[in-house]
């Protein structure tokens, strides 16, 4: 095939100069309309103006031809700022570039900048077959799927959180190193977004991304979230080793590592505040493989980077007052055949909405202990169990079938440190067994959402101990 003419409408005017002046040495004829006519007539290209040709027009001229090129691709959506009448703009263009992709038998459809180059090689080498018009049909395809899909839900009511019919699009942002095993290939796509998050980091060093640091920095950066003070967050296998808020976050680092000093060999750290030259020089004594911060001093980047491999992730907004909020968010997990789709867990934590069971009663500095303490179990394997002081954890079990043995586990890595302490469950107590573990230690007192059929067991083992138990009537299961 060789091509006679084309059609250049282009939004991004990344090399859309070089590349008309390549067609015309090719001997190919260059149209255009609007802004894109508008820059090429300025750079003295020889363009033919088709701006006062109808939207039907330009349809029967690319579906009658047997040589045509189409050069096209829009403006991006903004589902959380733009208004639908401005989305709707390039409506007529993305069905443009849907026609010309169907009819890849008898023409090329090319909507991203990054191919100009490698096509007018084949151009010249007179390599314009089928199987290459294919590919990039497929690729316009769905690009203009993608936009089509992107109008729709901004169309949609926005209580519609779950239609009868569920259109997704993502783009590729990168292949990654390998997924949940080295055998396993993986790719991360994304979706656009002004939120705080794994989607929108920025890496600054380090080696290629793997599915599960992917999904290790997502938990981090997620549970960070959760915090308001300066915030340290380890994690290890989706789940954190350790959590901590302090003023000081050298001492927050040291606090949430001193939870569990084995797990953290290789794990990821976030942290919710600029990382600074202290922090890093402490940080750079262990080996992970991720950290996470929505700014990094420039002597940090300089410190940690000296281990080569490791992965510093930019994440801007983490340090906001207050957290992101966005009612169009959801959950996905896949399964087989099928996704299941819910709302985030976005409900807010109301301590005076929450129920003093027991004789013993907490003090103010207590509740502000159970607040972190149920904000850390809502991120530990469910069933989770977590005993705090203050604002630092001493002791995280979880990811067991019996929540008994979730507060076997915590205990036993806090050992001593567990003592006076406050024991937070993601969910009931099924029984009094776990309570009955947790008071060799001498805890101080015990938040919980309550429900179980045996609550009464339950609040009696309290107060047999002594220790005060708040029912907060929410659940934060984390499967």
């Amino acid at each position: 095939m060789k091509i006679k003419s084309a059609f250049l409408n282009a939004w991004k005017n990344d090399g859309v100069l070089e590349f008309a002046r390549g067609l015309l040495d090719l001997g190919v004829k260059v149209l255009s309309m609007d802004e894109t006519y508008k820059l090429l007539i300025k750079d003295n290209i020889s363009v033919k103006d088709l701006s006062k040709h109808s939207f039907s027009h330009l349809c029967e001229m690319l579906d009658g031809r047997e040589d045509f090129l189409l050069v096209s691709n829009l403006k991006p959506i903004d589902p959380l700022k733009d208004e639908v009448r401005e989305a709707m703009k390039d409506f007529d263009h993305a069905q443009l570039i849907s026609l010309a992709a169907k009819n890849y038998d008898r023409g090329v459809v090319l909507i991203d900048p990054k191919d100009y180059e490698d096509l007018l090689d084949v151009i010249k080498r007179s390599k314009l077959d089928l199987k290459y018009r294919k590919r990039l049909a497929s690729k316009a395809l769905n690009y203009a799927i993608r936009y089509d899909i992107l109008l729709s839900e901004m169309v949609s009511e926005k209580e519609e959180k779950f239609p009868d019919i569920l259109n997704l699009s993502f783009k590729k942002a990168e292949d990654l190193r390998y997924g949940e095993n080295y055998h396993q290939k993986a790719a991360f796509y994304i979706n656009d977004t002004n939120e705080p998050c794994i989607a929108s980091a920025k890496q600054i060093h380090g080696k290629k991304l793997s599915y599960n640091n992917i999904m290790d920095a997502n938990n981090a950066i997620e549970c960070v979230k959760e915090f308001y003070d300066p915030t340290i967050v380890i994690m290890k296998h989706a789940t954190p080793t350790g959590i901590a808020s302090s003023n000081d976050l050298v001492l927050a680092w040291r606090d949430a590592f001193a939870t569990d000093t084995y797990s953290p060999f290789g794990g990821i750290v976030s942290v919710n505040r600029e990382l600074e030259e202290d922090l890093a020089e402490e940080l750079s004594k262990l080996f992970l493989e991720v950290v996470i911060a929505p700014s990094f001093e420039e002597r940090s980047i300089k410190i940690l980077g000296r281990r080569k491999n490791l992965i510093l992730l930019e994440v801007r907004g983490l340090n906001k007052d207050s957290p992101f909020k966005d009612d169009r968010r959801l959950d996905f997990r896949s399964v087989s055949g099928g996704l299941s789709i819910q709302e985030r867990d976005d409900a807010k934590m109301i301590p005076d909405e929450w129920k003093v069971v027991t004789e013993n009663k907490p003090s103010r500095e207590d509740i502000e202990s159970m607040v972190f303490g149920f904000k850390c179990a809502k991120w530990v394997r469910s069933n989770a169990i977590v005993f705090v002081k203050e604002k630092k954890t001493v002791g995280i079990g979880g990811g067991q079938t019996a929540r008994v043995d979730s507060s076997w586990i915590a205990t036993h890595k806090g050992k001593e440190n567990i003592n006076n302490s406050i024991m937070a469950s993601d969910a009931f107590f099924p029984f009094r067994d776990a309570i009955d573990v947790a008071k060799e230690f001498k805890i101080r007192g015990i938040v919980q959402p309550g429900g179980s059929i045996r609550d009464d067991e339950v609040i009696e083992a309290a107060n047999e101990y002594g220790v005060f138990m708040v029912f907060t009537g929410q659940r934060c299961f984390r499967h």
